[in-house]
């Protein structure tokens, strides 16, 4: 096994990984950006600029670099699936941003091709990693709301501009791959793996799904009502309501890196209600520590295995399921084409 930080490649110029993972990527020790592959060369050559590492034009080119043993790919959601397999079969480590893959049969391929060649595959929830999370569920575990009886999890953002690459079907766009899967993988988190889908509604326009709302359950009787958008107002939070009292998380999947982030805690008829403090914490630097745990030391990560197949399977039921309006003929996605 190779020792030293981990050598990673970026399949795509996205704005994301402008904006969030390679400033984490560059102030963490455990990994080192190599190369930095896109369809444009100006474009690749500022990421480099701004971040170190080799430009490259064409991304089967970085694949094929021997100095790059582990491989990002925040490319549109229609196209992860596609390169996280490129790069697996090229012998690469791969964190890929969510979701997976689109249907739970896909993510189910890829999981059990990852573990047939040794390899790392892991789903960019970086929001698991943040200690916010451990408390809330440490809260839960140790009694302080009684028995769990429903989460609400809400995740919405404004209207997207003309363009923007979430309008666009064949790449996988739309409000339930690019939002409605971080309330989906909460709902696991809490109810775990026995969560099915009970009912749903899509909203669509623009030729995505805007927006939806997607109702889960469990045989034990408890339930998830999740919401997500990208034609409202600003919402990331979730609830868990409990038989004696809720713990809400106001900032749960986009909490500063730079603040602190806050729980709130409330006993029976808002009772000996307590506002928690988390110290600040970028979940992206976690989730890179994370990833290279897991490829140096083979520390077992939440972000991989069969909770990746299990979402895939709530985004299948969600879709089969939803009461659609304004719905427009589905496209396939375009392989392989940015």
């Amino acid at each position: 096994m190779s020792s030293g930080p981990l050598r990673i490649g970026v399949l795509g110029c996205a704005g994301i990984a402008w904006r969030r993972m390679l400033p984490a990527l560059v102030r963490n020790p455990v990994a080192e950006l190599i190369a930095v592959a896109g369809r444009d060369a100006a474009k690749t050559r500022r990421f480099t600029d701004a971040f170190g590492g080799v430009p490259v034009v064409g991304y089967e080119r970085l694949l094929e670099r021997a100095d790059v043993e582990a491989v990002y790919v925040p490319q549109p959601a229609g196209l992860h699936a596609y390169w996280a397999e490129r790069a697996l079969r090229a012998g690469k480590h791969v964190l890929v941003e969510k979701p997976l893959a689109p249907t739970e049969k896909e993510a189910d391929r890829l999981v059990r091709l990852a573990a047939s060649l040794g390899l790392a595959l892991l789903e960019n929830f970086m929001f698991l990693g943040h200690a916010q999370h451990t408390l809330a569920r440490g809260l839960l575990v140790n009694g302080a709301i009684g028995e769990l009886r429903e989460i609400s999890a809400e995740f919405g953002v404004p209207p997207r501009p003309h363009g923007d690459i979430r309008l666009q079907p064949g790449l996988g766009g739309g409000a339930l791959n690019d939002l409605g899967c971080y309330p989906l993988r909460t709902a696991l988190l809490y109810l775990g793996p026995g969560a099915r889908v009970l009912g749903a509604s899509l909203r669509h326009a623009r030729g995505v799904d805007q927006g939806g709302v997607a109702l889960l359950g469990t045989s034990g009787g408890a339930t998830a009502r999740l919401s997500f958008g990208m034609d409202r107002s600003y919402a990331s939070r979730y609830v868990l309501w409990g038989s004696t009292g809720r713990i809400t998380l106001p900032r749960a999947y986009t909490p500063p890196p730079d603040r602190p982030a806050l729980i709130q805690w409330e006993g029976q008829g808002g009772t000996g209600a307590r506002e928690l403090s988390v110290p600040p914490q970028d979940q992206f630097a976690t989730v890179i520590t994370s990833w290279a745990d897991r490829v140096r030391d083979g520390v077992p990560s939440p972000l991989e295995g069969e909770p990746v197949v299990r979402l895939a399977a709530l985004l299948d039921w969600v879709r089969s399921r939803a009461l659609e309006s304004g719905a427009a003929p589905a496209v396939p996605a375009t392989e392989g084409v940015l």
